[in-house]
């Protein structure tokens, strides 16, 4: 018997290339097989429903929902902390994201990324200077991977000598998120809820110490904050500093190491880039449609009875957006297979859309612009040792565990 489309999206057998199967998928543009969820995959559609208040992103509505595979990770989160804001519904979500950008970014910090731009810049090269063995070495262990965490932990005012004890924490926690059919839901609870009530724990000592001693950081700012919305209280504070401190690099690691991948297959685009640092702002635009590091979203549910292309969705069913699959609809992208950073129109879904689009989705663009036109400009001929490489089991942040790449050097 041939495997559904939603399940060969999660067989690890195709991670390193599962747009043939979102091709297969978008024939049928609203799937739904047995009890499982309604999985939409076209580009249009999946839009309209990421701004449609009939579908919410609440996590105490998924689990309530029966069949959906991630409904018991979520109550094992919601059993340690509250739910960040990104698994919130107006008018709460709202309230916590506003009271989160006000030290982030415009119009109350209009200068806190932008100000950032020589320091990020500096540890950019600092870690080009350090690749040990231009002969061969591993872009994710170092490169991809501590650029964005050291960037995070600055953001925050979280330490950056701390990271092996986070390190194993936001990896269970973001395995979580993956609705692997063959991972043991019992094993991966225990997992999840393990990780985030360490992580909880870590942080409130680290939040206790800012509010005695606060310094420039965005922990110092949120645990002082009295703002229109009033403060937040603790354990809204926690899951906050959580869901940044993890989503504040996850995604990144693999936009860069995704980003390098497909340069590197496309060495054209590469040898522009190096001469022309201006083209890293579409290249990044075209690689959230190409290569987006968040493959769908999964923890979804109808508010009401919805109907899409002649389908009708139940109110309290599961339903997943493949963003991927409608980065690649041909309905919308001419072309949408080829990688082509001089497309006139690129509006993908690589961040979202709607209220829930990717609050960090500034500093992600700076840190993978930067990144990929200072890879591009000092590593001499640049070559990819294995094609595909190794891929994280992850069908949600899908993205190379390992990158292994040789050059002839390294241009000072």
């Amino acid at each position: 018997m041939t495997p559904s489309p939603l399940h060969q999206i999660l067989d690890y057998a195709n991670r390193a290339d599962p747009y043939p199967i979102y091709e297969e998928l978008r024939k049928t543009p609203v799937l739904h097989q047995d009890d499982g969820p309604y999985v939409v995959s076209t580009y249009y559609e999946i839009r309209s429903l990421l701004h449609d208040p009939r579908i919410s992103s609440d996590a105490r509505n998924l689990a309530s929902t029966a069949h959906d595979p991630l409904a018991e990770a979520d109550q094992e989160e919601q059993a340690v902390l509250p739910p960040s804001f990104l698994r919130l519904d107006p008018p709460e979500h709202d309230r916590l994201r506003r009271m989160t950008n006000r030290p982030f970014g415009p119009p109350h910090s209009p200068h806190r990324l932008d100000g950032m731009r020589q320091e990020l810049h500096g540890i950019v090269s600092g870690l080009v200077d350090g690749i040990a063995d231009p002969g061969r070495f591993d872009l994710v262990d170092e490169f991809s991977y501590p650029f964005p965490v050291t960037v995070i932990c600055r953001l925050l005012g979280v330490p950056r000598e701390d990271e092996p004890r986070f390190h194993g924490w936001a990896d269970a926690i973001a395995a979580s998120l993956d609705p692997d059919p063959d991972a043991d839901p019992a094993d991966r609870g225990k997992g999840a809820h393990d990780a985030r009530l360490q992580l909880g724990m870590y942080l409130a000592g680290l939040i206790e110490e800012r509010r005695k001693h606060p310094q420039n950081d965005m922990i110092s700012a949120l645990a002082s904050a009295e703002g229109p919305d009033g403060a937040m209280t603790t354990m809204e504070l926690l899951s906050t500093a959580a869901l940044l401190l993890i989503a504040g690099h996850e995604t990144t690691v693999n936009l860069v190491t995704n980003g390098m991948l497909t340069l590197l297959r496309n060495p054209d685009v590469l040898r522009r880039l190096r001469a022309e640092p201006g083209l890293a702002v579409p290249v990044v635009e075209e690689l959230l449609r190409f290569e987006p590091p968040v493959q769908l979203v999964p923890q979804r549910t109808t508010l009401a009875d919805i109907e899409i292309r002649g389908v009708t969705i139940p109110k309290g069913a599961s339903l997943w957006l493949v963003l991927a699959s409608g980065n690649r609809d041909p309905r919308r992208f001419d072309n949408p297979d080829r990688f082509d950073p001089d497309r006139g129109d690129i509006q993908h879904l690589g961040f979202g859309s709607g209220v829930h689009s990717c609050f960090g989705a500034p500093l992600a663009r700076l840190e993978a612009q930067l990144a990929l036109s200072e890879l591009a400009r000092r590593l001499e001929n640049p070559r990819l040792l294995e094609d595909p490489p190794p891929y994280r089991r992850n069908a949600v942040l899908r993205g190379p565990r390992h990158l292994p790449i040789a050059c002839d050097g390294i241009r000072p």
